[in-house]
């Protein structure tokens, strides 16, 4: 009877040591119940924009003489902005969800170098831009009309007008690099209701399914999210897809390491060298290239023509001082020093959630005039502002961030692995210890 009693203990314990590792296994699609239950939340974190206008030091040489432009970077001027919360956000029944991204700057005179009314020197986007859509042979005409309205190639305008309008004498119209106080959008994205992988990518944008800009299929692609979030459980091997409305395209990026943000692990991931690569290296980028004559045959890397997304303004964006541009582009123009520290685009996600918790945005708007042979002979890409938008969570952010999803990760984890630990182990014991009693006992029978 002793005997019995024991195996049935022995067997008890080993059904319930394997108990124990099942629910330990089964923590594991409870704990992402959990965790997609924190994805679906919004996180806020502070967005700030700061321009850096580069100043032409010699207009008149440049006008007079054809001299080699040089530019002083002048900055920063720095603009409060809200990343999200999303406007206007409206659910349907396809599992998707759209939205307004607002486009609303404060001016922060204590993060800047001066005021708003500090005036610059820069290229004339009326005069440059007229140059550019007026045909060759009406040039002596556009002269006449730029002499009579005082205009000039070079304008000096103060950081306000420059960034958010101003009258200008030549189109009596109003213009700007930037617009204030509107939206962007509307996006309409998943929700990863039915399939978490799908969650915040792009389904449609402004109510197309693809771009209208490059006459290609691959190139009017939009892949990926906004970068303000990405499918949960980030796989660093592969790279991730977001679509900006600011350069008119989807691009990539990918990872290149992990460090620690105010406690909570994040994944640096980096725009390629490949990104405004020229045809010849990176040959998907053959759609971009738009005119082969500018682009010297399609070889120039370093810039995007963006003027199909921009009215046919001569509109070309890089990476703040040509950064990885052909040399080329940095000789027509003097004052420019690249640097991958201070000019890269990356984006720090949190793997686990695949929100975008600090990333920086780093454009360079250029304007690209000639040739005439009345001012200049030659094409030359103008940089005129840098435009370097940075955001990172704050610290209540992260605090609330390792409470709800890190600490409940981590609690998750510890608890699975000790629960499956000791199941293990009491089924291994106890298995063995049947063994070696049934062993025994049939012994003490044979005797």
């Amino acid at each position: 009877m002793g005997c019995c009693n024991a195996r049935c203990g022995l067997i008890t314990g080993a059904v319930f040591g394997a108990v124990l590792a099942i629910l330990g296994g089964v923590l594991i699609p409870l704990g992402n119940l959990v965790i997609e239950g924190t994805v679906k939340k919004e996180a806020v974190i502070e967005n700030g924009t700061t321009f850096w206008f580069l100043t032409v030091n010699n207009p008149q040489a440049v006008i007079k003489d054809g001299a080699t432009p040089v530019v002083i970077e002048r900055g920063p001027f720095t603009y409060k902005t809200r990343f999200l919360p999303k406007h206007n956000i409206t659910f349907n029944p396809n599992h998707t969800a759209s939205f307004l991204l607002p486009t609303i700057a404060t001016f922060e005179p204590n993060m800047s170098v001066g005021t708003e009314d500090e005036e610059v020197v820069v290229l004339n986007l009326a005069v440059a831009g007229a140059y550019s859509l007026v045909p060759k042979a009406l040039h002596i005409l556009l002269e006449g009309m730029i002499k009579s309205s005082n205009s000039s190639l070079f304008q000096k305008r103060s950081v306000k007008e420059l960034l958010w309008g101003y009258t200008d004498p030549l189109l009596k119209d109003t213009l700007s690099l930037f617009e204030n106080g509107t939206y962007d959008g509307p996006y309409n994205v998943f929700t990863g209701k039915d399939d978490i992988a799908k969650v915040a990518t792009i389904e449609s944008y402004k109510g197309e399914r693809e771009l209208p800009y490059w006459n290609d299929t691959f190139c009017n692609m939009i892949n990926g999210t906004d970068a303000s979030s990405f499918a949960p459980f980030v796989d660093k091997k592969k790279p991730l897809y977001f679509f900006s409305s600011d350069i008119c395209r989807s691009v990539s990026a990918s990872y290149m390491r992990s460090y620690p943000l105010k406690g909570i692990t994040v994944y640096r991931y980096s725009l390629l060298h490949s990104t405004l690569a020229s045809p010849v290296d990176n040959p998907e980028n053959h759609c971009y290239c738009r005119d082969r004559e500018v682009t010297k045959n399609c070889t120039l890397a370093g810039v995007l023509d963006i003027s199909t997304c921009q009215m046919g303004k001569p509109i070309y964006i890089s990476l703040p001082h040509f950064l990885f541009a052909s040399p080329l582009l940095r000789e027509q123009v003097q004052g420019l020093s690249p640097n991958e520290e201070h000019h890269e685009t990356f984006l720090d996600v949190e793997p686990t959630t695949g929100f975008t918790l600090n990333f920086a945005k780093r454009i360079q708007i250029n304007m690209m005039y000639g040739p005439s042979k009345h001012v200049l002979s030659k094409d030359v890409f103008y940089a005129c502002v840098l435009f370097l938008q940075t955001a990172s969570l704050d610290d209540a952010t992260a605090d609330m961030l390792k409470e709800e999803l890190v600490s409940r990760i981590q609690l998750l984890a510890t608890v699975q692995q000790a629960l499956l630990g000791a199941g293990v182990a009491i089924f291994i014991v106890c298995l063995i210890s049947y063994c070696c009693v049934r062993r025994n006992t049939n012994q003490g029978k044979q005797a």
